[in-house]
Parts: structure tokens; C-alpha cells; sequence
């Protein structure tokens, strides 16, 4: 492992009040940039290839880290690593993974992957967000499903040693058509996934707008994605649009571009931060990540759980405002950030917030953690 180690104050908005009601009701001032931590690409863990690392989350009670990778079973079977993250207030020294634990189907096997389907008829994971129950330290995680396979976006409720517990009913709207347009489009569905700070129900973020709710953002206009708040047997209790911003630069020509949620965290009754995540391919082909942390407030919002389509509709959606861009000076610069979450408290009684990237087992991306306390 390579460590780049700083200590760096980062000041949100002019280092004015930020209003955040997680983490014990404390304020959001400014983020203060401790360090940064990276696995090398492809390494090696106890039979398996670390990478595609698109979750990370804290267990309190175990006092380590779950690290999910979003490896298709292409690789390695679906699994979560667990990790020990040593740090101090003034750097950022070690991730040490300890564990590997395999995601596993009703029947005990592991997830297969695209190919093994096609005869098996399992289902393919694509696990993009997961959580530990701060109730029982079981993992909640999220599939993006497969629209071009016909499967369904889920979320699914397992062990700590990955056996399947159980799987929360979901909104018909949240299904995946190949066939037609409508529900989920391929590869922008599940996101991200949060417990509410009292651990009573979760939050459930789409990456891009349904097909009924209009395309998804582009340079010259952002999008509308659907969160919904459900409790633990599944029963919507609330659902909002959150708009997406619009792709911060224009891709090269002929080259791909897109904006999008990549996590959430929610830090009240009705306030989740929010990580948008864009990537815009240059004219020589490569990929610079535009990165953005915001506060989300779904107060005043209406909520869209009764409008079958948003496109055309009259609703207000939730509020925003940024708590940070990733491109501040003094802050290392950004991979696919795609997972984020609050940490152990400092010896000074300041939450941490962790964030990761997904290197997608590629040469050009990095698998990269930044190590943030929060200024009350």
C-alpha cells in the first residue's frame, strides 16, 4: 500500500455554518483534509483481487470497517472486505484489510456472474451500496440490477458472514424492462443506501432519473432522481426528487460524459448528504472525475411516490447546497469517488468522514481513501 499523508484545512463555503443534524446535532463548519490512503491496483487478499471498491462503511460496534467491491463475480465472487483504518488528528496512516466475506444467494452459493447465469439462472450482483444495521451489525446492500438480463434492482439483508437473511419488497416502479423504456435504465440504478440516524428505516437513492422521469443530466441540463425512505420491513414511507446537477464540462467529441448519485448518508430526519459524482471524458480519451458533496433537505418537499412519471408533472423537489467541491485547493485530486461514511470520533470529540474510490480494476484509476474530520 502507498500512502499520501497531508493535514489541510478545507473551509466549505467561506468557512461559513453549514447546518448538518446527524452526528449527535453537531454543525458543519469546514472539512479539515487529513490524508489520504491507497490499495495498489490489483492486490492480493486471501484468494481474491481487491478493487471496484464502491462502499464504505462503519461498524461501531465492531470497531473496523466494511469495504463492498463492485466485482460482478467477473473476478472474484460478490464480496465485502473488512479493514482496520489507523489514523490520528494529524495523519492518515494505514488501511490493513483483515477479512473477505462472499455475498451469498438463498440457497448458500455464491453470486455468479454474467456467463454462469445465463445457465443457472442466479442472480448477477451488482452491489453499489451497503450499510451495517447499527441494530444488529447485519449488511444491508444494494443491487443495480441488470435491465439487459431482465433482473431486478434489489435490496437485501445478510450475515456478517454474507448469508442472505432477507429481502425488503420494492416499488413496482423500480423494475427493470429490457424490452421497453420504462422503470430502471441499465447500469443507473440503486446508488446509494442509508440508515436514518435512529436506525428505524433507510433510504434508498437511484443514480439517474426512471425512464418516466426524463433523461438523465447532460451538459446543458441537470436531471430529477428519485430517493425513497422505507422501513425495515420495506413500506414506503416518503419519496422526493433530488436534483442532479448538470455535467460540469462538455466531453471530447465522440467521448462519453455523466453526472449522477454515487452515495448518500442520511444525517437527520429529513436530511441526507448527497455525492454526486461526474465523469467526462477528454478528446484523448481519458476521464476527469468532477466531485461534489452536498446537503440534501427533503423538508417542504413533495412527495413523488404516487406520481408514476416526473417528466411533465408538478412537484417541488428537495433543496440543496454544496458542502464541497472535491476540486478545492489543498485536496488531493479525485478518483471515482463512490462510497463515503462518518467515522470514530477524534480525541477531540470531532466526527471522521471517509470516502472511497472505485477503480474499476483499471490501470488508469486508482483505489483511493480520504480521511476528512468534521469541523463542528
Amino acid at each position: 500500500m502507498r500512502s499520501l499523508i497531508g493535514a489541510v484545512a478545507v473551509c466549505l463555503a467561506g468557512c461559513a455554518p453549514v447546518p448538518y443534524a446527524g452526528q449527535g446535532a453537531q454543525g458543519i463548519a469546514a472539512l479539515r483534509f487529513i490524508g489520504e490512503q491507497r490499495i495498489a491496483l490489483k492486490a492480493q487478499f486471501q484468494g481474491t483481487t481487491v478493487g471496484g471498491l464502491s462502499v464504505i462503511d462503519y461498524d461501531a460496534a465492531a470497531g473496523d470497517w466494511i469495504l463492498v467491491s463492485d466485482d460482478r463475480s467477473a473476478i472474484d465472487p460478490a464480496r465485502y472486505y473488512r479493514a482496520r483504518l489507523r489514523f490520528t488528528p494529524t495523519s492518515f496512516d494505514a488501511v490493513t484489510l483483515t477479512g473477505v466475506h462472499f455475498f451469498r444467494q438463498g440457497d448458500g452459493s455464491t453470486y455468479p456472474d454474467v456467463q454462469r447465469h445465463a445457465g443457472s439462472g442466479g442472480v448477477v450482483a451488482d452491489i453499489e451500496s451497503a450499510r451495517v444495521d447499527p441494530r444488529d451489525g447485519t449488511l444491508w446492500h444494494a443491487s443495480e440490477g441488470d435491465r439487459r438480463l431482465g433482473l431486478d434492482p434489489f435490496v437485501r439483508q445478510a450475515g456478517s458472514d454474507g448469508t442472505l437473511r432477507a429481502e425488503l419488497p420494492l416499488p413496482a416502479m423500480f423494475r427493470a424492462w429490457p424490452d421497453r423504456e420504462r422503470g430502471v435504465r441499465n447500469n443507473l440504478g440503486f446508488e446509494g443506501l442509508s440508515f436514518a440516524p435512529d436506525g428505524a428505516s433507510l433510504w434508498l437513492a437511484l443514480e439517474a432519473p426512471l425512464y418516466e422521469d426524463g433523461e438523465p443530466p447532460t451538459p446543458e441540463h441537470g436531471a430529477m432522481a428519485r430517493i425513497t425512505q422505507l422501513d425495515r420491513a420495506g413500506r414506503v414511507l416518503g419519496q422526493y426528487a433530488y436534483p442532479v446537477d448538470a455535467i460540469p464540462a462538455a466531453p471530447g467529441e465522440g467521448m462519453r460524459a455523466d453526472n449522477g448519485i454515487s452515495e448518500i448518508v442520511a444525517t437527520g430526519a429529513q436530511t441526507l448528504l448527497v455525492l454526486e459524482r461526474a465523469a467526462v471524458q477528454g478528446a484523448d480519451g481519458r476521464y476527469r472525475n468532477h466531485i461534489r458533496l452536498y446537503e440534501a433537505d427533503f423538508r417542504g418537499a413533495t412527495d413523488t411516490g404516487a406520481l408514476p412519471a416526473l417528466a411533465g408533472a408538478a412537484f417541488r423537489p428537495g433543496t440543496k447546497r454544496l458542502v464541497l467541491d472535491f476540486a478545492a485547493p489543498g485536496l488531493p485530486v479525485p478518483d471515482n469517488l463512490e462510497g463515503f461514511a462518518f467515522g470514530p470520533r477524534l480525541p477531540n470529540g470531532h466526527a471522521t468522514l471517509v470516502f472511497v474510490s472505485d477503480d474499476n480494476f483499471g490501470k488508469t484509476q486508482v483505489t483511493q481513501l480520504l480521511l476528512f474530520e468534521v469541523l463542528p
